[in-house]
């Protein structure tokens, strides 16, 4: 019996032990991601006066609508990105600019360096810089950032700067050239290596246009459109603006983007949405 019952303890030791191990392999496996800190900065207001611009048709004929413009701050133990670039300094004016075709009435109010200051960064600081994609509204102070290293899709820097187009579009030219330190990426890049920060390519609004998905401790993580929506019924519609480079490559974007929104349960941040920004702020003031 006294054999039995040792025997029966050596087994059960074992057993535990066993156990014991394999438990503390899984626990050796998970790996803590690191702590990301994301800010909306403001980049400028943008009043849309003929807003059938961002129509096929004429849906919007008649209408207007404010959109905000922003650029955000990711802080990762590996370094800091920064996404988007705002409207061009030279629109800190006392007074709204209506451009010259009616379009659009822009003003911003305040610089990068103030707003970096703010959060206790200066323009050096930034290991890498990212665009959504070249439109005005998204470059704006993009040459500061000339010391970090910029991570665009293949095909739309070559879009931007091969010689016909430094020609025929030189403001878009102009507003990157500074820009040496180029990385160029194709397809979806995970920024960091470790999945909190990961640039989506999401084709159609521009030939190399890209979203952003940014894990930063809070409830679900954040995913920003860039601009393959501009407002909330762009989303509901799906409606592709009139100046797209590409409305069936928008098309698809738009349902691989909300896949992967669902499949990450994400927020969903619409860029120019004026409500998405205030609820971005509160939603990082938690």
């Amino acid at each position: 019996m006294k054999k039995i019952f040792l025997l029966a303890l050596i087994t059960i030791a074992t057993f535990s032990c066993k156990n014991a191990k394999k438990e503390q392999t899984t626990e050796d496996k998970t790996v803590e991601k690191p702590q990301v800190k994301l800010h909306v900065l403001d980049g400028g207001s943008i009043l849309v006066n003929k807003l059938e611009v961002f129509s096929q048709d004429t849906t919007y004929t008649g209408q207007s609508k404010q959109f905000s413009d922003a650029y955000y701050v990711i802080s990762h133990p590996k370094g800091n990105l920064m996404w988007d670039a705002g409207l061009p300094e030279t629109l800190i004016i006392d007074k709204p600019f209506t451009e010259p075709s009616g379009t659009f009435t822009l003003q911003r109010k305040d610089s990068l360096k103030n707003q970096l200051k703010s959060i206790g960064l200066t323009i050096n600081d930034f290991k890498y810089f990212a665009l959504s994609h070249p439109h005005f509204d998204h470059t704006g102070h993009a040459n500061e950032l000339k010391n970090a290293t910029w991570l665009v899709q293949e095909n739309e820097y070559d879009f931007i700067t091969n010689d016909s187009a430094k020609v025929k579009d030189p403001d878009t030219y102009n507003s990157i050239k500074e820009l040496k330190n180029v990385e160029k990426i194709n397809g979806d890049h995970d920024v960091f290596g470790d999945g909190t920060v990961v640039i989506k390519y999401m084709p159609g609004h521009t030939i190399g246009h890209q979203a952003l998905y940014i894990e930063a401790g809070l409830e679900k993580p954040i995913l920003l459109t860039g601009d393959l929506y501009h407002f909330e019924e762009n989303r509901k519609t799906k409606g592709v603006p009139s100046f797209n480079y590409n409305v069936e490559q928008t098309l698809e974007s738009m349902e691989k983007f909300e896949a992967f929104a669902k499949e990450k349960n994400a927020e969903v941040i619409i860029q120019h949405s004026p409500k998405d920004f205030k609820k971005l702020q509160n939603l990082l003031k938690k």
